[in-house]
């Protein structure tokens, strides 16, 4: 075999090889890296709407807080434009439980470890999809000592991991269908 005959088999080895990696890429198109499905076209705004704080035990300015992680989360996540109002999703609820609750007790019958639990109902809306539609209740927690007091570092470290947990949550059952 001369050179000329191994370069022509070599050459068309890499035209095959190139023409099965653009065509593996190809069939990955229904994923991307923020774990979303894709949206219809159609799909340009998202809007949510203010989440009222009507849990028994009120924390000011969680709602707030929630309110704005939610809208960050969707617009790093997505291409999609935040709106005030008449947006493609819309996304709307309210905090129904702030609950600390005792989890362990030392043997002088204290508490050794508490645990915050947030709840919050949430309404999803795809105008172009009412199928998507849901309206359901998404919970997390966060355990802390016992002996400390939920106030200042401490609350801020447990509500960031809580407002973690719940957006992505409500980001994969609203877009990514997980």
């Amino acid at each position: 075999m001369n050179i000329f005959t191994l370069y022509n088999k070599m050459k068309n080895l890499l035209y095959i090889a190139t023409l099965a990696g653009f065509l593996t890429l190809n069939g990955c198109g229904a994923y991307n890296f923020t774990g979303s499905t894709p949206l219809d076209p159609k799909i340009k705004t998202f809007q949510v709407n203010y989440f009222q704080n009507n849990a028994d035990l009120i924390q000011p300015g969680i709602e707030r807080t929630f309110t704005n992680r939610l809208q960050e989360l969707i617009q790093n996540q997505t291409n999609l434009s935040l709106t005030n109002s008449g947006g493609d999703l819309v996304y709307e609820g309210e905090i129904t439980n702030f609950r600390i609750s005792p989890m362990t007790a030392t043997a002088d019958q204290k508490a050794a470890q508490n645990r915050l639990t947030v709840t919050i109902n949430v309404r999803y809306t795809n105008k172009y999809k009412e199928d998507d539609d849901f309206e359901k209740p998404f919970t997390f927690f966060y355990d802390y000592e016992g002996q400390e007091q939920l106030v200042g570092s401490q609350l801020t470290t447990a509500l960031d991991a809580i407002f973690e947990r719940i957006t992505q949550d409500i980001f994969s059952a609203s877009l990514a269908k997980w």
